[in-house]
């Protein structure tokens, strides 16, 4: 069977499926469909398909586009349709998590699995209500219990639906730590003689401090030079001999 052939199955497959199908489904699935046929379609086949239908309705005449999301392909609206949707279903399609919720979620993504206990020792507050709700909106499922600690607790893994609502095929697909640390993390900056000019800042802090000594040599006035010495008897000598009445010649 030719590419041109499968690929209206496929997206026959992709739509009609209540949940992503990987390519390994897709090429079962078409291979029953059409199991009379001596010649079976490949795996190989299936993904050259595939990226075929991904890039036909990657244009902008498509709204919606088929992408890797939740385990396997499926057709997704494109994020400009974001708010034309939301009209559907309303408050609650466009209620987000509380930064609690995305917290708890966050440590449950990075280190599942793991248990309440585990969240909460690193959140350091209580999660029970943050579990609960990420539980409710299946964001998280039960994926066991955990068998070496006492109690036998209940351990939390991230769901299908985690996947689907963020828009990621696996978990391998989550952003490093690194990655995202990287970005708040400022580094000093090392000041360098070279870094400045012939007129280096030193030069000039020093060049301020002689001029501020100089105006304050300039501004303190000399007590010899500018008072002299102070003499009362001389004074009052020279006021009597400028008052004294004019002698006849």
């Amino acid at each position: 069977m030719e590419i041109s052939q499968i690929i209206p199955h496929i997206e026959a497959l992709v739509f009609a499926s209540e949940k992503a199908l990987n390519a390994n489904d897709i090429t079962e699935l078409i291979n029953n469909a059409f199991g009379f046929l001596e010649e079976r379609i490949t795996l190989s086949q299936v993904e050259s398909a595939l990226e075929g239908i991904q890039e036909k309705y990657a244009t902008e005449f498509y709204p919606f586009e088929l992408k890797q999301s939740g385990g396997g392909w499926q057709f997704l609206t494109k994020p400009n349709f974001h708010n034309t949707i939301a009209q559907l279903n309303g408050d609650k399609f466009l209620k987000r998590l509380s930064n609690a919720a995305l917290e708890s979620l966050a440590i449950i993504a990075y280190k599942q699995p793991i248990t309440k206990g585990e969240v909460e020792a690193i959140r350091g507050v209580n999660s029970d209500y943050s579990i609960q709700k990420l539980l409710e909106k299946e964001l998280i499922t039960i994926s066991g219990r955990n068998e070496n600690m006492p109690g036998k607790p209940l351990v939390y893994s991230t769901s299908v639906n985690f996947m689907d609502y963020f828009g990621i095929n696996s978990t391998d697909d989550l952003p490093k730590i690194r990655e995202v640390l990287a970005d708040q993390i400022v580094e000093a900056t090392v000041v360098k003689p070279e870094d400045f000019t012939d007129n280096s800042v030193f030069n000039q802090t020093a060049e301020l401090d002689a001029a501020i000594e100089a105006d304050a040599d300039m501004d303190t006035p000399n007590a010899e030079a500018e008072t002299g010495d102070y003499n009362a008897d001389a004074i009052d000598a020279e006021d009597h001999v400028d008052n004294a009445p004019e002698q006849p010649e």
